[in-house]
């Protein structure tokens, strides 16, 4: 058996795909713009393998076993091939470990673990094709951009190739081979930002991400007019604000264009709603904030679903976490803690901020838990130690 093991993280994008031009490709209709996660709070961690003894593909997911017959895993899986062979007839990749030649014969094992929860609007697939299609480019010996490879399995996962903030160009051509991911700067830039993911929900979304673009595409004209006049302009107006690391454009961007998502999807017929009654009340209580502190000092974006994403510099962590604790008290965690990730000092709400905010405290447990986070890397491999699968190529956990 011959395995590579790879973390890679989650995206959160301050310009929003949502729509594809073609389904099958999963070209967007627009470009879009994402800061890559630290994999210390959020990450995908998978194992793939090969072997002469497997005699079929198989794939683990969270210790559940799942079906391959998923068009988007066949696509990737099709295309890692596709390109380990022609390595191989090019004579390259065999230098040491198993020949390209016995690994193409061979079938796979894949085995998947997220240290955050899935399908509740935290980027769970976008972390898992990327980490899926980083650890099959390592172990089929693939060198070269693969981002395109990552998109075919989940659009926003080509992003999650690279640290520092990334754009997804959205590309011309019909066969998609110029729709992907480019790093516009490193996890370095801009040391100073942090981000407050506050989890409202941590269940599945009652519509997926896929299903809403689809009917969003064909029913919005709000979603067809931002594609074609709004994001190209604000790209270019975003990029340049975190190349200067000019806060206050990037934060008022940023929250334009989630609002403008959601709009999109409100405009759909009949319409999405992903946001609840504390989401807007989180984008309410940034409002305040902002306003009393005379400038913007927070944003707000929101992917598809309830939980709310914060980007804020680090000396105002506290300060928001303050009026966060405040307005939404944490519930009895039994061990568990509200404030996960990046350590912060607690403080209590300033009195005149309070004051200024007039919102009554919800009742306990209107947010799950806090995670708070910076930007990071991308993809990583792990040693051999961190392999999820045993000799025999099921999960260690398994009992068969």
């Amino acid at each position: 058996m011959d395995a590579v093991t790879c973390t890679a993280p989650v995206n959160i994008a301050v310009i929003k795909y949502w729509g594809k031009r073609d389904e099958a490709l999963i070209l967007p209709i627009n470009s879009s713009l994402s800061a890559t996660l630290s994999q210390e709070q959020l990450c995908a961690k998978t194992t793939v393998a090969v072997s002469g003894q497997f005699t079929r593909d198989r794939m683990w997911l969270n210790g559940k076993e799942e079906s391959l017959e998923n068009p988007r895993y066949q696509n990737v899986l099709r295309e890692i091939r596709r390109r380990a062979r022609k390595r191989k007839i090019a004579g390259e990749g065999e230098e040491k470990g198993t020949s390209l030649s016995d690994a193409l014969s061979w079938h796979v094992h894949i085995c998947s673990v997220n240290n955050f929860p899935t399908a509740a609007g935290l980027a769970s697939s976008a972390a898992g094709f990327s980490c899926l299609v980083y650890s099959l480019a390592k172990l089929f010996k693939i060198e070269g951009d693969i981002s395109e490879i990552a998109r075919q399995g989940s659009g926003s996962a080509c992003r999650s190739l690279y640290g520092g903030f990334v754009s997804w160009n959205m590309g011309e051509k019909d066969d998609g081979t110029d729709s992907v991911a480019e790093q516009l700067v490193t996890e370095n830039h801009w040391p100073e930002l942090r981000i407050l993911i506050l989890v409202v929900s941590d269940q599945k979304k009652h519509i997926g991400s896929s299903a809403g673009m689809g009917v969003s595409v064909k029913t919005s004209e709000l979603l067809r007019y931002r594609a074609e006049h709004i994001v190209p302009r604000r790209m270019k107006e975003i990029e340049t604000a975190i190349q200067n690391k000019d806060f206050q454009t990037f934060a008022k961007i940023t929250m334009q264009d989630s609002n403008q998502l959601h709009a999109s999807c409100l405009d759909t017929y009949p319409p999405i709603i992903y946001l609840n009654d504390t989401s807007k009340q989180i984008m309410h209580l940034v409002h305040k904030y902002n306003d009393f502190c005379g400038q913007i000092k927070v944003a707000y974006t929101f992917d598809a679903g309830p939980n709310a994403c914060l980007y804020l510099l680090e000396e105002e962590v506290a300060g928001v976490l303050a009026m966060v604790n405040h307005c939404f008290p944490p519930i009895e965690q039994n061990g568990d803690q509200h404030i996960r990730g990046l350590q912060v000092e607690e403080l209590p709400i300033q009195k005149d901020l309070k004051e200024s905010l007039g919102f009554t405290p919800l009742s306990p447990g209107a947010l799950k838990y806090i995670i708070h986070t910076k930007v990071g890397t991308g993809p990583q491999v792990l040693p051999s130690t961190e392999c999820l699968l045993n000799e025999n190529g099921l999960p260690k956990d398994a009992h068969s």
